[in-house]
């Protein structure tokens, strides 16, 4: 029982320190407010990541084109994670290629890219990032550890405290991700708060 326990109270420790962090709590907002403007404008928002990082990125998409909390229309967000172009892409450019390859088939300029990395160096979200800018998006980073590569550049990083296990990391993305939709919705004026 003392093991179980003892996660909970880590889990509490690492929220305990974000929280205490105003600089990442106001770049939640930030972030809601420039996805919402965003999706205001006509414009998408695409999100990456690897592993659980990729089913971070899922679950981000799939709260705004679905359902959050309550009834509202649908958002346009989309998660890289088709596994006929991860593999096709994969096979044919690299592992590191199956989420540029992505977003220079469709990502527009002021589209906004999330790209999930509890160590900010994955290589393929990294080259997501550089493609994204390249074509004019913005990209938010949920990052943990020191940022990474993936620190320099996105227009807005959002960093879980320093961890020496990315499931802590990953426990604070996810609080991340359902604060920036009650953002977005709340910004488009469809969100109960």
């Amino acid at each position: 029982m003392n093991l179980v326990k003892q996660q909970f109270l880590e889990a509490k420790s690492l929220l305990e320190s974000f929280l205490a962090d105003e600089t990442q709590l106001e770049r939640i907002q930030q972030a809601g407010i420039m996805m919402a403007g965003a999706i205001r404008n006509g414009h998408k928002i695409i999100s990456c990541g690897n592993g659980g990082s990729m089913c971070d990125a899922m679950h981000f998409a799939e709260e705004l084109s679905g359902l959050f909390r309550e009834e509202r229309r649908a958002l346009p967000a989309i998660a890289i994670s088709d596994p006929s172009h991860l593999t096709c892409a994969g096979n044919d450019y690299g592992f590191e290629a199956i989420f540029s390859r992505f977003i220079e088939s469709i990502g527009q300029p002021e589209d906004i890219l999330l790209v999930i990395s509890t160590s900010g160096n994955s290589d393929n979200v990294v080259n997501a990032a550089r493609e994204a800018k390249s074509k004019g998006m913005k990209v938010v980073g949920l990052t943990g550890k020191t940022g990474g590569k993936l620190a320099g550049l996105c227009d807005l990083e959002i960093r879980a405290p320093h961890s020496e296990y990315s499931d802590r990391i990953q426990e604070i993305h996810i609080k991340i991700i359902h604060s920036i939709i009650v953002m977005v919705e709340y910004e488009l004026g469809i969100g109960r708060v």
